[in-house]
């Protein structure tokens, strides 16, 4: 057996990552960018108002409250820049601002004298003194060309889009989208949830938690199925998903060392080298790690619903990560509010709730009902949290490693 760290070692060295695409920014969210983004323009592309008000010259930052200002005209957003004389332009919020013009005064700390239809012509009568650079948007504030906008390895979300499409570019390099396999074996699993379980059988829960899970990370599930302990149904799955191109296949059981964990062998019929079976963790002890010829990344997780999912949490989602070309997740450091005594030599991922106490400090508790068939506890767990081979006791108040329970970076 090897240990976690070097199991996801092992994970991240043999997950290359996927070739690249060009998508457009409506299909780009939820991907990974492969390509850095530099902006090519200004934005704002030039100096404009933040406020519907008059545009005024540094000759008028000079004149007292009460003077009058004739208007000479008035500028509206997406008419073209002019130079401003010695009357104020009447200008509104996101519309040009005149070349000479150093600020601009709200409408509301003006008093407006007649109208551009008037004889006696349009003017304002300051009701406070001038300040420079008020109330204008600057060219490049925001955004300065050549600057870097997201780097490769983002993953990619609706701000990005509103980002990219206000600098005109209308679609990205992505990382190709993972093309997945799941196969959940076992003579035992009742497959339609309309038919009465008759005596030894069970419903599948890890097919259905498996599917949603990859969803949820952007993954593409191209083939599943559910297939009897036979290893010849095995090998047609894995051939079949190998020939639809398949980045991914997980199955789940017939990979430990019962009579009909025919996994291994298996993979060995297939020419694949095994990378790990085996870890020294609990839950998911006999997950397995394998690469066929064809590159595809093959994992074998326990049958037990919470080894497969700490399985899936963690190596099946590193390999993701690889393939993405995403970074290592980074674990959540937190203060232990439960005692307890454990057997050296073992990595346990127990399923706890994290909290921030009222003076900010992340703190968390170990959950009732730790046993690998346990599938409440699941649900009210929101973080895994991980305690290391080394230590036998770990007592309230030590500092301990933790990872939301879901995809990575989410707490829910």
């Amino acid at each position: 057996m090897i240990s976690f760290e070097q199991a996801m070692r092992e994970i991240r060295q043999h997950a290359q990552q996927l070739a690249t695409e060009r998508v457009p920014l409506a299909e780009m969210c939820g991907r990974v960018l492969a390509e850095d983004v530099i902006s090519s323009i200004n934005l704002p592309g030039f100096d404009n108002s933040a406020m519907d008000g008059f545009a005024l010259g540094a000759a008028h930052l000079q004149l007292p409250e009460g003077a009058v200002i004739p208007v000479q005209r008035l500028q509206l957003a997406g008419n073209a820049v002019f130079s401003l004389g010695e009357n104020a332009c009447q200008i509104m919020t996101g519309a040009a601002v005149p070349h000479g013009a150093v600020t601009v005064l709200p409408v509301e700390d003006v008093e407006l004298i007649g109208s551009f239809e008037s004889a006696d012509g349009f003017s304002i009568r300051l009701k406070q003194n001038l300040v420079a650079q008020q109330n204008i948007r600057l060219a490049g504030e925001d955004v300065q060309s050549g600057e870097l906008l997201c780097a490769a390895g983002s993953e990619l979300n609706t701000s990005h889009v509103m980002l990219f499409a206000s600098l005109g570019i209308d679609a990205v390099t992505v990382r190709k989208r993972i093309k997945a396999a799941v196969f959940c074996t076992g003579e035992e699993l009742l497959i339609d949830n309309a038919v009465d379980l008759r005596s030894g059988q069970i419903r599948n829960s890890n097919g259905p938690y498996i599917l949603a899970e990859l969803h949820a990370l952007g993954v593409d599930v191209v083939h599943y199925v559910v297939i009897p302990d036979q290893q010849d149904a095995y090998l047609q799955a894995v051939q079949a998903a190998e020939k639809n191109g398949c980045h991914l296949i997980l199955s789940t059981g017939a990979v430990s060392v019962g009579v009909r964990d025919f996994v291994p062998s298996a993979l060995a019929a297939l020419n694949a080298t095994i990378i790990f079976h085996k870890v020294r963790m609990r839950p998911a002890k006999p997950s397995l790690f394998a690469v066929l010829p064809s590159g595809a990344l093959v994992f074998g997780l326990p049958g037990n619903p919470m080894s497969c999912a700490v399985g899936l949490r963690f190596f099946v989602q590193e390999a993701i990560s690889g393939l993405q070309g995403l970074q290592s997740e980074r674990a959540i450091a937190a203060v232990l509010q439960t005692p307890i005594t454990k057997k050296i030599g073992w990595q346990l991922m127990q399923k706890a709730r994290l909290s921030i106490s009222a003076h900010g400090q992340a703190q968390v508790s170990l959950l009732p009902g730790q046993e690998s068939f346990r599938i409440k506890p699941f649900v009210q767990a929101n973080v895994w949290v991980q305690l290391p081979e080394v230590a036998e006791h770990l007592t309230e108040g030590e500092l301990v490693y933790c990872y939301p329970i879901h995809s990575p970076g989410l707490l829910l």
